[in-house]
């Protein structure tokens, strides 16, 4: 792992996401076209991914529910993660970790490690201290998030529709408790 010394990392608001939203997209279609299991399939389009960003991730940033993190390497846009904390009146505690995304020429570099230790910052500040996630099962994430502390709760067979073919992977559920 090569490490990045200009790697910075900032939370976004709803003006500066409209503002980066066409980097944003891009990103997202690059991350989609090399395979992450991120929730979409094949065809995948900028248009979707701006649309994503637009109807998906916007509302939450401007209400306040939705942390969005952002990492860039001597400005150019290398990742980022959101924290959703838009949870049930009985979970004031707990957030969820949604869309990390490192762009595949920036991956291999600690970006990813970087944006989860910043989420359980943010996680901090927000009085949340149990965070959970889920990723496909087996994928380049989930190694990095057990040596981050993740505790893996279980699998569930056939979750969600392979970005390429017909097939149906499994998630692993994690989650980690946080001071």
């Amino acid at each position: 792992m090569t490490k990045i010394s200009t790697l910075e990392i900032d939370s976004y608001d709803g003006t500066q996401l409209q503002i980066q939203i066409d980097a944003l997209a891009k990103m997202l279609h690059a991350c989609v076209q090399s395979g992450a299991s991120i929730s979409f399939v094949q065809p995948f389009t900028i248009n979707a991914a701006k649309d994503f960003w637009h109807q998906k991730v916007l509302p939450g940033v401007l209400d306040g529910s939705r942390i969005l993190l952002i990492a860039k390497i001597e400005g150019q846009l290398a990742g980022c993660v959101q924290l959703d904390c838009n949870t049930p009146p009985n979970q004031p505690h707990r957030a969820e970790v949604a869309k990390l995304l490192v762009h595949p020429a920036f991956r291999r570099k600690g970006i990813a490690r970087a944006l989860m230790i910043a989420l359980e910052d943010a996680a901090r500040q927000h009085q949340r201290r149990l965070i959970t996630l889920d990723t496909r099962t087996g994928d380049h994430a989930e190694p990095l998030y057990r040596t981050l502390g993740y505790q893996t709760v279980g699998t569930i067979p056939e979750y969600a529709k392979d970005p390429f073919t017909d097939t149906f992977d499994a998630t692993t559920i994690m989650y980690k408790l946080i001071t």
